[in-house]
């Protein structure tokens, strides 16, 4: 393994130094090697370079290109509607205005495309304001949290889809709950678990032997521990070496998330900048703003995230300043993941959920720079 760059490796030294996080794994660079520092847990053996993290919402561009490839292979189309393999989502009804009684709808204009999963247009997704609908989707069980999902994928489907949507499909923007569709989707299509499908086609062909919806008990070791935020305290969620994704799951995770290594990741990423993966095409609209001005209301994200990005297939997509063309995601439990237009890729895995305690870590090492390098041989 080569020696670290060293912005990136004093960088998460320092943030582990000051107890921002227990540990952690970055790597910045063409062709990054990661390195690790700090803890497996508050307290416990060091953290390695191939520890197993729950990457959460990174996953979402993985599945997006599983899909891409069945775009190549002629398996549908962006425009197919995906309720001929999801006939829960034949005839939805759409809320009259967001915030309304849920008996209040009108019938979809559209059907639900695969176009609309990738770009979180379905008119699925999070609900941030206290309505009807947010409410409704806490009490059964499709509300997104940090924590995974308590119904497998066939119950969680049925009850989603037992609810209006919250817009018209592809004239509004709606976070992460078009992924877990997508995820279905896949495995309508392949007839086999999201999982499975993805192992076959993208994890082992690329040896990411490390990736997977679960982490093998044999494994369990390099699982470090997920903590959440409370007050200025960290606050487990997860053990290291334990915990909800130890093992065999109880049900089908199809519309879940993958655990990953930084190792494994860069192997991914690497294939996809590369074009071995989806062709230049599909690669360049993955890594293109793909939504369409309206449908981008201010209020249904976080605050100023329209305001320099867009979002392509399943990654956020800056839209100008010195990053221009970068394209990239996070994770909810405190990883996240970059590729600029020059080639560099970046990486940073921690288990501290999103928020305030980690943001300057994440602004920082968005602004880190690269080692200079040799031009890449072409292939």
């Amino acid at each position: 393994m080569s020696t670290p760059t060293p912005g990136p490796a004093r960088l998460l030294d320092r943030f582990v130094a000051d107890g921002t996080i227990p540990g952690g794994v970055i790597a910045l660079g063409h062709d990054p090697q990661p390195y690790a520092t700090g803890a497996m847990a508050v307290g416990g053996p060091p953290l390695r370079a191939d520890a197993i993290f729950r990457i959460q919402s990174m996953t979402k561009l993985i599945t997006a290109v599983a899909a891409l490839r069945l775009v190549e292979q002629g398996e549908l189309t962006l425009e197919s509607p995906v309720a001929t393999w999801l006939p829960e989502l034949a005839e939805p009804v759409v809320l009259s205005r967001p915030d309304a009684e849920l008996t209040d709808t009108v019938p979809a204009r559209t059907p639900i495309t695969l176009r609309h999963l990738l770009t979180n247009t379905s008119g699925c997704g999070m609900i941030l304001d206290d309505t009807p609908l947010q409410r409704a989707m806490a009490a059964n069980g499709t509300e997104a949290g940090p924590l995974p999902p308590t119904l497998g994928a066939d119950d969680w489907l049925a009850a989603l889809s037992s609810l209006p949507l919250v817009g018209q499909p592809g004239e509004v923007w709606r976070y992460h709950h078009s992924f877990g569709l997508l995820g279905i989707l896949l495995s309508r299509i392949s007839g086999t678990s999201t999982g499975e499908h993805l192992e076959s086609t993208v994890l082992a062909p690329l040896g990411m032997s490390d990736t997977g919806c679960s982490v093998p008990r044999e494994k369990a070791h390099r699982l470090p521990a997920a903590y959440g935020v409370e007050g200025d305290e960290l606050v487990e969620r997860e053990p290291a070496a334990g915990g909800f994704h130890v093992g065999p799951p109880p049900y089908d995770m199809s519309h879940s998330e993958l655990l990953s290594t930084a190792p494994d990741y860069l192997r991914f990423l690497r294939a996809l900048r590369d074009g071995e993966l989806i062709d230049a095409e599909h690669l360049a609209m993955l890594s293109r703003d793909q939504v369409p001005d309206g449908a981008k209301d201010p209020s249904s994200f976080f605050p100023g995230f329209w305001e320099h990005t867009g979002w392509g297939f399943g990654v956020c997509v800056v839209a100008d300043g010195p990053h221009r063309g970068r394209f990239g995601w996070s994770g909810g439990a405190g990883t996240d993941f970059f590729v600029d237009p020059d080639g560099t890729m970046g990486i940073v895995l921690t288990q501290v959920e999103m928020g305030g305690r980690i943001a300057p870590l994440l602004e920082e090492y968005g602004e880190l720079t690269a080692p200079a390098q040799e031009p890449p041989v072409a292939r």
